[in-house]
């Protein structure tokens, strides 16, 4: 295929298969220069779908970057997509010896140069800096979107040791996506088998993700924190503020001994150059400056710039979805940086922030079950509802410390931090802390916030339980951010025993004893006179977007339902891509996921996870079906999962399973 306009005529292979050693073929998608001239890879390794899934996005990135003078090649994970074999987690020790036996293969073929470069956002942002860290000699730069340098601490699963209940929502989407067969028309008739390897052999991850409640071996696997001098290239790291990953670009300006760079907008979990809240950049052309300089050896000018670029956010009025955020862009020389300065905060025991002339002295407090219904998602897709909203209910069930309105306005860049000082009437207690910015007509907005399992409040590792009555000292970290206070406006420090559906609640209400002048704030301040002139970063651009048909359209809901008749509380979370025809392969795709979280009335017994996946896809008289489902509730001793598969084949059943299992608490 050839695109018009581009720099270089480009050609498109659909279906390229890439034989492994120990025989396994994987499949691949690969844009390059039609004249055969060998130059630099980019590479892509997903387990999202490269004939579908994933196909609206590679087609408006892949084409744009080989038009310029790159191979780009998008590969399906082993057992995924069209690859053979199967997947049984992430990041796994085979996976990620594919990534390198991959790049081996394309650094051999004779379209390509030698030299490779490693991209991905999320799944492919992590296993770039995990391959990375295995040092395959073709692999020269990566780029790294979204994704994290430990597993446990800064993950879909964990948060703080609590459990994040998007780890149950993302368990659910990889329990759907591990149904989808490999297209028929690419793989021929062995494509029965492979899905049906798929579908017995997948697994319930969400089972073993459960079962591993503390920083154990599973989760050093693939941190490449662990051992951060073994990563030896160039590493652009980029995340965005509305996104669950923003904290990893730090710790990475921080240690990696490379040449590196950062940057963080004010996006949701998605590529620069689609980067919701806006503004939008264009991304692919300072993606396209990386490549330059670190592939092809042209002096493009992006290391002279300062290391660590940020969005500035302005204050916003609280909603659950952001178009565009106002702000602006400032850069730092390195992280941490000279700009900024930690500066504490007093508690207060008659409620205030900042004066250190409070009185002082204990605070309790108890949240209600439903103290975190506003807090959207752990990790934003700019789907409306999935950002926190005005935080005044949450505040009610918790206790609340407030500075006077600023005289001037105030700027904070990275990790604010609680540094608390408590005792607690339960073994097993969490807390979560949020930084809001209220506005003279007292509508609250949540800047950040942090969460922590108090029996880990030494260690990830080996957390300990708490004694009843003891006293006991804590650091709770908060997400990193940049921000804008303005004069007028009041910083409140919010401070609850739950945070529910964000986080899973301790195995029994807690009671929390705050001791106000044995803990404070710590914000880091930024030197409002440190004015930067960063480079514009331009508006997007790509190639055309993928042809398609829309057949159901997109749609989108997010419902707090409140009966109280019974007293139950019930989130519930819709997210439909509708159905579209894929005009490339006149492939018919639909997806739909719903979620419910629920409590009733004060019944600590009653908090449950539910969540069903309907994926359909289809082609002339071939049409297969899929729903999973997946419950968890627990008691004050173990976590208690359901889940159910049921695949079709046109209309007869495939494959039909079901689980059941209960997990020991481990001081969750």
């Amino acid at each position: 295929m050839n695109y018009a306009g581009t720099t270089l005529d480009i050609i498109e292979e659909r279906h390229v298969e890439i034989p492994l050693p120990d025989g396994c073929i994987l499949a691949a998608r690969i844009w390059r220069p039609a004249d055969g001239t060998p130059v630099p890879a980019i590479f892509e390794f997903l387990p999202y779908r490269k004939g579908d899934v994933t196909l609206p996005r590679d087609s408006v990135r892949a084409p744009y970057i080989a038009a310029r003078g790159y191979a780009y090649v998008r590969a399906d994970l082993r057992g995924t997509g069209e690859s053979e074999g199967l997947m049984e987690d992430e990041y796994t020790a085979q996976e990620l010896q594919d990534g390198c036996d991959v790049i081996a293969w394309i650094a051999a073929q004779d379209w390509c140069d030698g030299a490779v470069g490693m991209v991905g956002i999320s799944w492919g942002g992590f296993n770039g800096l995990q391959v990375a860290a295995l040092q395959p000699p073709a692999l020269k730069a990566v780029v790294s979107i979204a994704s994290t340098d430990d597993r446990y601490a800064d993950d879909v699963h964990y948060m703080g040791g609590t459990m994040v209940v998007d780890q149950i929502s993302w368990a659910s989407h990889m329990f759907a996506i591990n149904t989808l067969p490999p297209d028929p028309d690419l793989v021929g008739d062995k494509w029965r088998e492979m899905w049906m390897q798929r579908l017995t052999g997948s697994g319930l991850w969400l089972k073993t993700w459960a079962e591993h409640q503390r920083r154990d071996d599973f989760w050093k696997h693939g941190s490449v924190c662990e051992d951060i001098s073994r990563i030896q290239v160039p590493v652009y790291a980029v995340s965005g503020w509305a996104d669950g990953y923003c904290r990893t670009v730090f710790r990475l300006m921080e240690h990696l001994q490379c040449p590196k760079k950062g940057l963080v907008g004010p996006w949701s979990h998605k590529y620069p150059h689609i980067g919701v809240p806006g503004p939008a950049i264009d991304w692919l052309g300072e993606e396209l400056r990386w490549w330059d300089q670190w592939l092809k050896g042209v002096e493009t000018g992006i290391m002279d710039e300062p290391q660590l670029r940020l969005f500035m956010q302005d204050h916003a009025e609280p909603a659950s979805y952001y178009a565009e955020r106002e702000g602006r862009w400032v850069e730092e020389p390195s992280w941490p940086s000279p700009n900024v300065t930690r500066t504490p905060f007093a508690l207060g025991r008659d409620g205030t922030l900042g004066q250190d002339d409070a009185p002082k002295g204990t605070l309790n407090i108890r949240s209600p079950l439903g103290t975190g219904i506003a807090g959207g998602k752990w990790c934003s897709y700019a789907n409306p509802g999935d950002q926190p909203v005005d935080q005044r209910r949450d505040d009610a069930g918790s206790l609340v410390f407030e500075t006077k309105p600023l005289e001037t306005p105030l700027e904070i860049a990275g990790d604010a931090q609680l540094e608390l000082t408590f005792s607690v009437d339960q073994p097993v207690a969490q807390v979560a802390a949020r930084l809001l910015d209220v506005a003279p007509d007292g509508a609250a907005t949540r800047v950040s916030y942090g969460l922590l399992n108090l029996t880990h409040r030494d260690s990830h590792e080996t957390p300990e339980a708490l004694v009843p009555g003891e006293t006991y000292t804590a650091t709770v970290p908060f997400k990193h951010v940049a921000q804008t206070f303005r004069a007028g406006h009041r910083l409140r420090l919010s401070v609850s025993t739950s945070y529910f559906p964000v986080a899973w609640p301790a195995p029994e209400p807690v009671t929390l004893q705050l001791d106000t002048g044995a803990s404070r704030l710590v914000l880091p301040v930024r030197d409002m006179d440190a004015v930067t002139q960063p480079r514009d970063l331009g508006t997007p651009k790509g190639a055309p977007p993928m042809e398609k048909e829309v057949l159901e359209p997109e749609h989108a809901e997010w419902i707090v339902r409140e009966d109280l008749g019974t007293g139950e509380t019930q989130v519930r979370i819709v997210d439909s891509d509708g159905r579209l025809r894929i005009k490339d392969n006149d492939l018919t795709r639909g997806a739909t996921c719903v979620e419910t979280y629920s409590f009733t009335g004060t019944d600590w017994r009653s908090f449950k996870g539910h969540v069903v996946w309907d994926l359909e896809m289809s082609r002339g008289d071939w049409r297969m079906s899929s729903r999973t489902e997946t419950e968890m509730t627990a008691t004050a001793t173990h976590f208690v999962i359901n889940a159910k598969l049921v695949a079709r084949e046109g209309d007869a059943v495939a494959h039909e399973q079901t689980w059941s299992c209960e997990i020991p608490r481990d001081l969750a």
